[in-house]
């Protein structure tokens, strides 16, 4: 009896499963309102060197062209000064008698009031500690996915959930009240970790309360959260100019997902591929009586269910790469993550580069997402998941690299470029998702998303270390992105298909092909996907 059945037999996809989808969306929402923070609490606004015997003169921030020095490109220096106002051929480091500034900066406070540049004024020299924050969180985020992989693997995706609200909860607080900027940075890391937990273990229990049919709808409901997030922080940013109050505010709906976690439910499949059958049999008794279902599911019945591994056996990273099948997918799938979130952070974080408004430019990238992914749940039941992650990405990077050759004084249509492309990228995270909790079996699906989504942040991490390549030429980052973009939607070609396909369980499944529907039935939905998995086997 595989677990679908046991699906069926408590109301398959019904009101259990709706409430279940609704309140793991709190925690989808919270991710981007912090994974795409740095867009705002460090933004570097307009600023010159601080000329305190003028600032009362000028304090509108637009001092006159003659107390500082131009840049090659024309524009007044953000950096330099003159060392004497009254003798302009002063001597000095600059070959225009100019110096780097002698009494910090002064900001342009119309758009943002208060940023981590200008809280510990990390502009110039120091321009790149603003940059690498964004790589800290990462950093974080990286090594979240290692441990959460395994500890919901090892203790359960309920617990671990729990853990990721509170500790999230509590590092953003101390954010918001950070004295410094190494205080900063180490609880900013330590964010990454903690809200890592939310991403992967959110994604586990919603795929693997739902059956075959309503996957690709699941996915896509919590996916939708994400884009609601991302509106919300431009609206939330455009409000809250002061960064620390803006930080309390992202965190505060920490709170609503530890008040909810209580009726999150562990996952019954879970459960019994660890051999708990008891307490598989409460759960989903519960949810046979949400559904107004009347459950027969006794402890010899769902003993049936489980897997014939030892349910005590302790698995690990290791084995994504001892088998051939799970080796060659454990591979793919870390190349399609690190191109999936390379290519959209290097998007993400580039909201000034098109000549608009930093905060309609948020809300925009977040707006594209939502038809993005309708579109994308209406197509991959088409096309399949395989197809779908490969061209969203090439298509991605095709856009990424077309921006280039547009000229910068188009900002209209370099901005619409960039949202389509957005728009892609986007839908190739939204697959990248779903496809990826498809693809691992149940025993080590979590360390299969830490995996993955390892790889994916170490591609986010790397992205706004590379947006800094504009300053040697404009266009680097861009063709960088295009380029990564393009050579991982082929490799997806290498992954095997998941459409209606039921979720393996164990190891032995992968390799052997246990999961794979009947014949007849796929044919029947979709017969061009049958040619080609006949043609993988």
């Amino acid at each position: 009896m595989r677990f679908e059945e046991v699906l069926d037999e408590v109301g398959g996809f019904h009101r259990f499963q709706f409430v279940i989808l609704h309140i793991l969306s709190i925690p989808r929402v919270i991710l981007p309102l912090n994974f795409l923070l740095h867009n705002f609490i460090s933004a570097v606004p307009p600023h010159h060197c601080a000329l305190p015997h003028l600032d009362d003169r000028y304090a509108d921030h637009t001092p006159q062209p003659q107390l500082l020095p131009h840049d090659p490109d024309g524009a007044l220096s953000s950096c330099r000064q003159f060392p004497e106002l009254e003798n302009f051929n002063s001597s000095g480091t600059g070959s225009n008698g100019s110096v780097p500034c002698q009494y910090g900066w002064t900001y342009d406070r119309r758009i943002f009031n208060s940023t981590t540049a200008t809280e510990w004024d990390l502009v110039c020299d120091s321009k790149h500690l603003n940059q690498a924050l964004a790589t800290f969180f990462f950093m974080g985020v990286m090594m979240g996915a290692v441990l959460f992989g395994y500890l919901a693997d090892r203790f359960g995706r309920k617990p671990m959930l729990l853990v990721s609200f509170v500790s999230s909860c509590v590092l953003g607080v101390a954010i918001a009240f950070s004295s410094s900027f190494l205080m900063f940075a180490i609880c900013r890391t330590l964010s990454g970790v903690a809200l890592t937990g939310m991403s992967i273990t959110t994604l586990a229990l919603s795929i693997e309360w739902t059956g075959i049919k309503h996957r690709t709808f699941s996915g896509t409901i919590l996916s939708l959260g994400w884009s609601v997030g991302n509106m919300l922080l431009a609206l939330l940013a455009y409000l809250l100019r002061d960064w620390r109050h803006l930080m309390l505010a992202v965190t505060a709906p920490c709170i609503l997902a530890i008040a909810t976690w209580w009726w999150v439910p562990e996952s019954a499949r879970w459960l019994l591929v660890n051999g708990r059958v008891e307490e598989a049999q409460r759960v989903l008794q519960q949810c046979a009586k949400m559904n107004g279902k009347t459950s027969k599911l006794d402890k010899e019945t769902l003993l049936k269910v489980t897997i014939n591994e030892e349910p005590s056996k302790d698995h690990s990273y290791l084995d994504l790469v001892k088998t051939p099948k799970l080796r060659k997918i454990s591979l793919c799938s870390g190349i399609v993550w690190f191109a999936v979130a390379f290519t959209y952070y290097g998007i993400s974080f580039n909201i000034s580069g098109f000549g608009l408004n930093a905060y309609l430019t948020q809300f925009i990238y977040g707006a594209i997402e939502v038809p993005a992914k309708v579109g994308t749940y209406f197509l991959l039941d088409r096309i399949g998941r395989r197809n779908g992650q490969a061209w969203s990405l090439i298509l991605c990077g095709m856009l990424i690299g077309a921006n280039t050759a547009i000229p910068s004084g188009y900002s209209g249509v370099r901005t619409g470029v960039a949202v389509c492309g957005k728009g892609f990228s986007e839908a190739a995270f939204t697959i990248a998702f779903l496809y990826t909790a498809e693809l691992f079996p149940t025993v080590i699906r979590q360390c299969g998303l830490g995996y993955t989504s390892f790889m994916g942040r170490l591609g986010g991490s790397l992205a706004p270390l590379l947006i800094m390549l504009d300053d040697v030429w404009i266009s680097a980052p861009s063709l960088v992105f295009s380029i990564a973009a393009v050579i991982s939607g082929c490799v997806a070609f290498l992954l095997p298909e998941t459409l209606r396909v039921r979720l393996p369980e164990t190891i032995q499944d992968v390799e052997e092909g246990r999961h794979t529907m009947a014949e007849v039935e796929m044919s029947e939905m979709n017969p061009n996907l049958l040619v080609s998995r006949e043609e993988e086997n």
